[in-house]
């Protein structure tokens, strides 16, 4: 019989055994497609767009977060300046250091409240270590949301640790009220306090600053003091609880430099005045300041021709950084050679607040020097630093500071 149907060709044996055809891969995009994507839809535009973005942020994002007020302080320069002059440290003059990791014990106090500001100001990150004995809350507190800023309390006189490259030591009273009000307390944070901190230097490898005193002249019998003179101290008056702590102190830091090769520094800081000073704290300049200020007479000690010499806060804490920054271990005078006797800068405060204000004369303190004034030639040629505010720019933003707290008692 024929057969009606034609047999399909899949079911031939032929067909059974033929090998599957293959898939074709797809094809890997080639710089050409690329590039067409990219320009495609202006993604080029946005991918450039984004990138310059970016970049700004991480450039201005140490400057974004620095919330440091500038009303106390003088005007500074711009941040960037291409003169080709270098500074002492080799750094071209006007650059900014990279930034760093930098403690500061004493941060809370008058001083080092002012440095913090320039330290983040400049883009670093700081850490506060202080018992705010003297300090207060209040002169960092600003900060206080600033990621870079960390405030611990802690006494210096205890160990800590911690992994910095930087360590600024300012941790100590250093008016005569508060360093005589606990003189055994007053020897230990020099002591004890300066070992613990040189300690912490040479186990991480970081760089330390010893804030000194002009104390360690004492009662000098060379006008004016250079580094080259050893004092003329008493070792058992009321006051050497401070001027013996501080020579003691520079001792350790030369003998851990010395011995264990630690980076050191050490500043040697004449009178310093400024806000954010204690009101209280027994210093002339604030003593006048806040006698004046709540119309009350200014005390004298003495017949009132001892001399002093006085920088503003702001002058200091640029030599600080001056030094920290230099190859220089010094020791370094950091004071003005602007010399005044107490009636003058007594007549001073009158002009600057009240011209009807009274003066009240009082017997001498032990061991008051009668004269002490910076011989900062060292200074200027080394880190090429000295002092631009004089006494008469600078009195008036202490004062704005004073009047504002006095009213608020």
């Amino acid at each position: 019989m024929k057969q009606l149907h034609k047999p399909s060709p899949t079911h031939s044996p032929a067909a059974a055994h033929a090998p599957a055809s293959k898939v074709p891969k797809p094809a890997r995009p080639g710089p050409r497609s690329w590039v067409g994507y990219l320009l495609r839809e202006q993604r080029l535009l946005f991918v450039l767009l984004g990138a310059l973005i970016a970049s700004s942020f991480f450039l201005l994002r140490p400057y974004l977060f620095s919330l440091s007020p500038s009303s106390h302080m003088p005007e500074r320069g711009p941040l960037f300046s291409f003169a080709s002059r270098s500074s002492a440290s080799g750094v071209p003059a006007g650059f900014r250091p990279p930034p760093r990791r930098v403690v500061v014990t004493g941060g809370a106090g008058f001083v080092g409240s002012h440095l913090v500001d320039r330290l983040l100001e400049q883009g670093d990150s700081v850490i506060v270590v202080d018992n705010f004995f003297t300090g207060r809350k209040e002169n960092v507190a600003h900060h206080l949301r600033n990621p870079r800023f960390e405030l611990l309390r802690h006494d210096v006189v205890e160990p800590i640790l911690l992994e910095v490259d930087r360590i600024y030591h300012l941790a100590c009273p250093a008016s005569p009220v508060h360093y005589k009000y606990n003189p055994i307390k007053t020897i230990k944070t020099n002591v004890m306090g300066t070992l613990n901190m040189l300690g912490l230097a040479k186990r991480i490898g970081a760089r330390f600053l010893l804030t000194s005193t002009s104390e360690v002249y004492g009662d000098p019998l060379e006008h004016p003091q250079k580094e080259t003179y050893w004092g003329h101290v008493n070792p058992i008056g009321v006051r050497s609880c401070y001027d013996e702590g501080k020579r003691t102190a520079e001792t350790l830091t030369m003998d851990y430099h010395r011995g264990g090769g630690v980076e050191v520094r050490i500043a040697r800081i004449f009178n310093t005045y400024g806000p954010r000073m204690c009101l209280d704290d027994g210093r002339v300049v604030s003593n006048f300041v806040a006698q004046a200020l709540r119309r009350q007479p200014m005390t004298v000690y003495g017949d009132g021709k001892q001399t002093r010499s006085f920088q503003y806060v702001s002058d200091l804490v640029a030599g600080l950084m001056a030094l920290m920054e230099s190859d220089h271990i010094g020791p370094f005078n950091l004071g003005n050679p602007g010399e005044f006797t107490m009636l003058e800068l007594a007549q001073v405060v009158k002009e600057t607040i009240d011209p009807m204000a009274t003066i009240e004369f009082k017997p001498n303190t032990a061991d008051d020097p009668h004269m002490r004034k910076p011989d900062i030639t060292k200074a200027k040629q080394l880190l090429r630093w000295e002092p631009k505010v004089s006494l008469r720019e600078g009195l008036p933003l202490m004062v704005k500071d004073f009047r504002q707290r006095v009213l608020d008692e």
